[in-house]
């Protein structure tokens, strides 16, 4: 097993850098074995074959950053610190929040609709060796394909691919809008610029696509750490609607896979031409 897959720019002209986290399958031996659920179950936290979508990207001068292993196994959108007592030993309940508490953590305890991975805890040692082997090489390689985009374009932007089940966002009747396709975090503008968030947003628009800003996934971890804006860092986390290309039961492709794939090609090149772009240019088309 790898901690990730990198795909370099064959040019490299754009200060985007792609991720996708969470598309690992890979599913290591002893966690298939340890596991009391079946492998379809198990991969519900996947998000699944997001990683085929970003294909496009080194050829329109971007870089890739895969997920080697799958997030059952470790999520790299947690913090390293965000361990589960209830999953790992000797491990203090100081510190807990929400996700570590709803079983979230790095070291996950739950799949999707909190259904328990294991039957009962694993060791510390267990954890820190995921953490080393995996966890740590992908933010190592994430941390150093940031600096080397602002070294070379003086800015750097991370576009962080994920998946949302179909019902994670139900219509929004008040307004009566319909459901969103993509969804947007910039932590609320913490993370990006406004000009870049709005520039994304218009890409994905322009494609047919319904676009949602924050609510109800305003980003984790990863752009936390690396949206820093005031330093020429901005990150994104897009989300998008598995049910636009995946039978989330059997967590295969549906019908539409095909022609969503030809469709995001497409989004994904106008998205690494956005890293291509003076900043003074993303400003004006924001407005």
């Amino acid at each position: 097993m790898q901690a990730y897959h990198y795909l370099p720019a064959r040019t490299p002209s754009s200060a985007v850098v792609f991720a996708s986290p969470h598309s690992g399958r890979d599913y290591p031996a002893e966690l298939l074995s340890s596991s009391i659920l079946e492998p379809t179950a198990l991969r519900s936290s996947e998000d699944a074959y997001v990683d085929c979508f970003l294909t496009a990207a080194s050829a329109a001068g971007a870089p890739v950053l895969l997920g080697g292993v799958p997030r059952a196994y470790v999520d790299f959108n947690r913090a390293a610190t965000e361990l589960d007592p209830a999953l790992i030993t000797g491990v203090s309940t100081q510190g807990l929040n929400p996700r570590i508490s709803s079983g979230l953590g790095v070291i996950p305890r739950v799949v999707a609709g909190g259904r328990a991975i294991y039957r009962g805890k694993l060791t510390r040692a267990e954890a820190d060796y995921r953490l080393q082997q995996f966890w740590h090489p992908y933010h190592a390689k994430l941390d150093a394909l940031m600096a080397g985009q602002r070294a070379r374009f003086g800015r750097a932007i991370l576009l962080d691919m994920h998946s949302m089940p179909r019902d994670a966002v139900s219509m929004n009747r008040q307004h009566n809008a319909l459901r969103p396709d993509i969804v947007l975090g910039d932590r609320f503008g913490a993370a990006a610029s406004s000009a870049i968030t709005e520039a994304v947003a218009q890409v994905f628009a322009q494609a047919g696509l319904r676009v949602a800003r924050n609510s109800p996934f305003a980003g984790a971890y990863i752009t936390q750490r690396h949206g820093t804006p005031s330093n020429g860092q901005h990150a994104i986390q897009i989300e998008i609607d598995r049910g636009l290309y995946l039978d989330e039961r059997r967590v295969a492709p549906n019908a539409d896979f095909a022609a969503f794939r030809a469709l995001m090609d497409r989004i994904v090149r106008d998205l690494a031409e956005l890293g291509a772009a003076p900043p003074a240019d993303l400003a004006l088309a924001a407005e």
